[in-house]
């Protein structure tokens, strides 16, 4: 990894550390777990609660773990711009938001891009955090027992990171 991941705050760590993960569930579990519920950061540890119709197996949860450390081990870069909300929307569709809402007021978004090895998206969020310039920042990440909230169809990720 980076030696310099200790140069940033943990939380800044950890919070860019959910989108990588949100990209690899979305590629393990399919567009059904496109819509982040939740997320929490608090130092190294963290939590990405989204939507999802079924348990994933053990296998598809070490799937998930593989494959977001194997982008932060490629160092993609992850790239913060803000734009006009409708500019926004027009090139980028829904797949900007979460299912908390952005309130209509704001006008302009804070977009955060992590582009993938071969050009193309990763994981894009409408996100007003501070996050780091590459993923290899990160660490590595830890996936703890998800917890599938089966009235909800909502599957909540915690994890943490470690240099």
């Amino acid at each position: 990894m980076a030696s310099g991941s200790q140069t940033f705050p943990d939380e800044v760590r950890t919070h860019t550390a959910l989108h990588v993960l949100k990209g690899a569930v979305v590629r393990v579990l399919g567009e059904g777990s496109l819509w982040t519920a939740s997320t929490y950061v608090s130092g190294k540890h963290g939590r990405l609660t989204v939507t999802c119709s079924a348990k994933p197996s053990d296998e598809q949860v070490k799937e998930i773990e593989v494959l977001a450390n194997k982008k932060i081990s490629e160092n993609l870069r992850v790239e913060v711009k803000t734009m006009p909300r409708s500019e926004a929307e027009k090139t980028y569709g829904n797949i900007i938001y979460d299912l908390f809402p952005v309130p209509p007021e704001v006008k302009e978004l804070t977009l955060v891009i992590i582009h993938d090895t071969d050009g193309s998206i990763w994981n894009i969020n409408a996100c007003n955090k501070e996050h780091l310039p590459t993923t290899g920042l990160i660490g590595k990440i830890t996936i703890e027992k998800p917890r599938f909230r089966a009235s909800k169809k909502l599957l909540e990720i915690p994890f943490d990171i470690s240099p």
